[in-house]
This record gives structure tokens, C-alpha cells and sequence, in this order.
């Protein structure tokens, strides 16, 4: 919806003569090291920051900054209602964004257009736009862009963009000074990784030298990990909060990473001692005592918080907002940027017009830039071949086709920097894994012992195999330490945050080898493009037992806005053209 409308208006601000990012943007693209999509996110994100002041979504659209002025002498609608609109700057927003013609020839919004209509001077049009962008009095960005895409790498560009334009104009509360990166709670396990991409990154992808090398040096990367203190009488002793408190009293090109559970839970609030403590209290003190931690990373100035898969904040999205919104107060927080591949709500938000009236979104309306999943398969990641187990129910029997498929298609696979290809078998539970799937693979279809890899946390009857972890998180190490493990035997690990580049095929033969929400996340495992600099197009195998491609088809439909048969149909010349991308 928005991202529709800011696509147009930033392609004309980048158009107009004497545009000041021109030089930079050319910068980035005569490098080739980001792609398209990461190119036009960072495009978007300059337009919202230098054009759009970095003022909130709701205030920009109130000022009718996305949408063209409409000729009013050409509509069919009342008198009254013609000089009201050309009055109300935010009626003609919301009338102008009503009125947007979607694919089906239909209006986008035409409750909302009856209303605007026919009694015009009723509705509250501030509220109902601040409704549509959450009440959220901040800026707060949402960038979808599919897995494989760079979703990290484009944060680490976002970073250095906003400290280079924060040197040449110091005072610009627009450009942050300091960063939060908030990794979802259930993927802990990517923290580590996340920092490393954005700490490797080469800033010369994005900026000029000697500018640069220069903000490389000034960063520091600190992961906020560690355990809480084990005394809770004694909170200054929070090693998180010590890690912080370092980077002042003036703190500067800080990036700090951190688990989001850490700073949306009240550790101390429960506590009887502790309430009775409050009393007399001021607000300050009473947030230290309930999260020291979220406290102190409250008083960073010019905060830019990056929240990685934002769609996983769902449950505790209001928490969230609630201690952004705590730190906005303070005048600290500059700009909040999501990061998803799936724009679309699982459960469709209702906005109220009036007592009478409601309209429903289904897409995420913070969604400033949007690159759809085909479009990225058609680009640059690996294109699948999606198969159905079409008439089979028996778990070993489908394990048994999708693997001798994926070896006479991928046997042999061995990518450009010695890595071999890879199959990942996912599974309901340990038992399953240990009693069945091992012993089929090893027994019935003779494969090594030595290529296959058992990974789980274990339970009381098999604790997690020897070195299993350390053998996952080298799965994709070049020549001469590339992994001999083929085959990749998961229960409740290896979904989202795992990027193993090696990956060439899944297997889902059971509905529960991974959470029904997840099979969209967990089929695209193998999607990522594991040779930047290969000629060829890579391929992907994909094999689902009916009920979880059933499921893989709704979700693909909803998120996406595509099938498994259009995947299916990629290919040579077909989609948009192989965007080349340097090593």
C-alpha cells in the first residue's frame, strides 16, 4: 500500500535536478557489491530521512507528502464535499489513499471513500490516520525484503550512512549518532552471527573514501548477552548495564546488540518489596528498578534502534512500542527501522472511521519498501523446485524419494569454494530423529555414517550428539575445512537465522517437523545464493508430504502474494533479469 506510493514520489525526488544523495547513490551502484534491493531500500530510507525530515508516518501522510494532489474539479462528488477537501490537507490524504486502484480494478478502501464522500466534516481524520501507523509518534520504518536478500548487510550500510551524514551535520537530530540492533527472542542463537555480518561489513560498499575507512575505525560493537545478576539486590552489578555505562558520558558510533526480551521485560515489578519501595519514587527511578538495563539504554542520545525480523515481535509488539515510546519521551530515540520478509498480518487490523464503519488492513502498514520473495528468486537466489508427496503418508517413504531425488540432482554438488551441497531433514521430535530417520538413512539407504549430522539439544533419553553444535556452525566453511556432513538431521533448530549458503534442499515429510506458522521460513532455508560470482543459476529442492505444501500454498498466497506453482514455473528466461553481483 504505502510502499506503492513511496516508491513513485522517491523515484521523482531522485529525478530532480540538484538532488544531494545523486553522488552516493551512483557511488553505491558503481561498486555492485549490494543488490537491487538492498540499493533501492537505502534509496527509500534517504528520501524518508532527508525529504521527509524523518518525521513520523502518520504526520507525513496528514501533510499528503506520499499521495499527488488530486484535481477535485474532476471528481464526481458534492460541493460541500469538494471545498472541504481542498481545505483538509489530511482528508485529501486519506480520500486520495481510499481512492488507489488495486489489481482487481477495485478501490483500495471504498468504506472509507463512501464516508469521505458523503459526510466529509464527521470523521476525525488525524485520529484515524494515526490509527492506520499504530499511534506510533515516531519515525518507525519497516524495510520487507525476502531471506537471502542482505537484510543484515543492509542494516550494517544503514549504520554507516547515518553516522556519515551525522559528521557533516552534527546537530541533525534525523541522523543517529548510536545504534540498537534487537534481535527477536527466539532466535538467540543469531546474535552472534548478526554482529559479526554487521562488523565485516566493507563500508567502501556504501560510502566514498576516505569517509569510509574513517567511520569503520570509529565503531565499536558490543554484544548486551550476558546473564542477569544472580543477586537482585544488587543490580549495579548487571554486566549488560556495565557494557553500556562504558560508552559514556558521550557516547558516539556505539552498536549495540541485544536480545529484545532483555529490554521489553519488567524484571522487578512483581515483587511486593519492591512496589513498596516505589513509593515516593520518582518515574526514573521506578524504570531502573523494573529494567536497569532498558533504563540505560533509554539515556543513549540519538538512538537508532534496528529491530532484525521484526514479525517475530508480534506477541509482544504493544510491549515493545510501550518502551520505545518510554524512550522517545526522553528526546533519544531518532528512528526505529524493521526488518521482515513478511509485510503481511497473519490476522487483519481494523481501523475504525466511525461508529458505524470499519476498514481492515492486512498488510503491515509501516511498510515503507517492499521486494517480493519471486522477485528475489527470479534475481538472485536459488531457484526451487518445490515437489509433493502427492498420495504417501508414511514418513520414511517420503524421506526415501526426497533423498534419492536430491542425489541424483545434487550427489556430486560441490559449490566454487569446495563446499558441498546439502539436505536438510527436519523432524517432529528427538525419538523420531534417533529411532527412525537415523537409522533409515544409515540402514536401508546406506548412506555414511560420516556425511550425516544429528543436531538437537537432547533430552533425558539422547543428549545432544558430541560436537554437533560446532559441526552446524561450520556447515559452510570453504576448502580445505569444508564440512563432509550431507545430510542434516534437525529437530526444533536450523529455521529462521540459520543462513547456511551449502543448503540445497529441505525435506518436511510430517505436519509438525517445524511449527505450522514457520514452513514458509523453513522451505526458503535453501534458497540462498551460495556462489555471488556463479554464472549458472543455482538450484533447490524442496519435498513436502501434502498437508505441510497445503500449508506452504496459503502462506506463500498470504505473504507473498504468489503460489507453488508460479515458483515452480522460474526459470531461464523468465522474471526479471540475473542481476550480476560481484564477489
Amino acid at each position: 500500500m504505502l510502499n506503492e506510493l513511496i516508491a513513485r514520489k522517491k523515484n521523482q525526488w531522485l529525478e530532480a535536478p540538484g538532488c544531494t544523495v545523486t553522488p552516493l547513490l551512483s557511488h553505491i551502484r558503481q561498486q555492485g557489491y549490494l543488490r537491487e534491493p538492498q540499493a533501492q531500500a537505502i534509496e527509500t530510507y534517504l528520501y524518508l530521512k532527508i525529504a521527509g525530515g524523518n518525521k513520523p508516518l502518520w504526520q507525513l501522510f496528514s501533510e499528503n507528502f506520499f499521495t499527488d494532489d488530486i484535481d477535485l474539479n474532476r471528481l464526481n462528488i458534492n460541493r460541500e464535499t469538494r471545498k472541504f477537501l481542498r481545505k483538509n490537507t489530511a482528508a485529501r490524504a486519506l480520500y486520495g489513499l481510499s481512492v488507489l486502484q488495486q489489481r482487481n480494478g477495485k478501490t483500495l478502501l471504498p468504506e472509507l471513500e463512501k464516508q469521505i464522500t458523503d459526510i466529509p466534516s464527521t470523521l476525525d481524520y488525524e485520529r484515524i490516520i494515526k490509527d492506520i501507523f499504530y499511534q506510533v509518534r515516531y519515525a518507525d520504518y519497516l524495510m520487507s525484503l525476502p531471506m537471502g536478500a542482505g537484510k543484515t548487510f543492509l542494516m550494517a550500510a544503514i549504520i554507516h550512512l547515518d553516522l556519515y551524514f551525522a559528521q557533516n551535520e552534527p546537530d541533525n537530530p534525523a541522523f543517529a549518532h548510536n545504534f540498537l540492533v534487537l534481535i527477536p527472542s527466539g532466535l538467540k542463537s543469531s546474535i552472534a552471527p548478526s554482529l559479526k555480518a554487521i562488523e565485516d561489513f566493507d563500508p567502501g560498499w556504501a560510502l566514498p573514501e576516505p569517509a569510509a575507512s574513517q567511520i569503520k575505525r570509529q565503531l565499536s560493537f558490543t554484544i548486551l548477552d550476558e546473564q542477569k545478576s544472580a543477586k537482585s539486590s544488587n543490580r549495579a552489578r548487571n554486566p549488560n548495564v556495565q557494557k553500556v555505562s562504558r560508552c559514556f558520558p558521550a557516547p558516539y558510533a556505539n552498536v549495540f546488540v541485544v536480545n529484545a526480551e532483555k529490554v521489553i521485560l519488567d524484571r522487578l515489578d512483581t515483587h511486593a518489596r519492591q512496589v513498596r519501595d516505589w513509593v515516593g519514587k520518582s518515574e526514573d527511578e521506578r524504570d531502573r528498578a523494573a529494567n536497569e538495563l532498558r533504563n540505560r539504554i533509554g539515556k543513549i542520545p540519538q538512538l537508532s534502534i534496528l529491530v532484525d525480523e521484526v514479525h517475530h515481535a508480534a506477541t509482544d509488539d504493544i510491549r515493545l512500542r510501550q518502551v520505545i515510546g518510554r524512550w522517545q519521551q526522553g528526546g533519544n530515540i531518532t528512528t526505529v527501522l524493521g526488518f521482515s520478509g513478511t509485510p503481511f498480518l497473519s490476522k487483519a487490523d481494523w481501523v475504525t472511521i466511525d461508529e458505524a464503519t470499519k476498514v481492515k488492513f492486512s498488510r503491515i502498514t509501516n511498510t515503507v519498501y517492499y521486494y517480493p520473495l519471486i522477485s528475489a528468486i527470479n534475481a538472485f537466489l536459488k531457484r526451487p523446485q518445490v515437489k509433493i508427496a502427492q498420495g504417501m503418508q508414511e514418513r520414511l517413504d517420503i524421506i526415501r524419494l526426497g533423498v534419492t531425488d536430491f542425489q541424483q540432482r545434487f550427489g556430486r554438488k560441490r559449490y566454487a569454494d569446495g563446499a558441498i551441497a546439502k539436505l536438510a531433514i527436519y523432524c517432529s521430535n528427538i525419538e523420531t530423529l534417533e529411532e527412525q530417520v537415523y537409522p533409515f538413512l544409515v540402514g536401508e539407504m546406506k548412506i555414511p555414517p560420516d556425511e550425516i549430522l544429528r543436531f538437537h539439544r537432547g533430552n533425558k533419553a539422547y543428549p545432544q550428539p558430541a560436537g554437533s553444535e560446532l559441526e552446524f556452525r561450520s556447515l559452510d566453511l570453504p576448502a580445505p575445512h569444508a564440512s563432509g556432513k550431507r545430510y542434516i538431521l534437525l529437530v526444533q533448530v536450523g529455521k529462521e537465522g540459520w543462513d547456511c549458503r551449502s543448503l540445497t534442499g529441505i525435506i518436511l515429510s510430517q505436519l509438525g517437523d517445524c511449527r505450522r506458522n514457520m514452513i514458509l521460513q523453513t522451505s526458503c532455508r535453501c534458497l540462498r545464493q551460495a556462489d555471488v560470482t556463479a554464472t549458472e543459476e543455482e538450484q533447490a529442492l524442496v519435498w513436502l508430504n501434502e498437508g505441510n505444501a497445503k500449508i506452504l500454498n496459503a502462506q506463500l498466497k498470504q505473504q507473498q502474494q504468489t503460489s507453488i506453482e508460479e515458483i515452480n514455473r522460474t526459470g531461464s528466461g523468465s522474471g526479471e533479469p540475473q542481476v550480476q553481483r560481484h564477489a
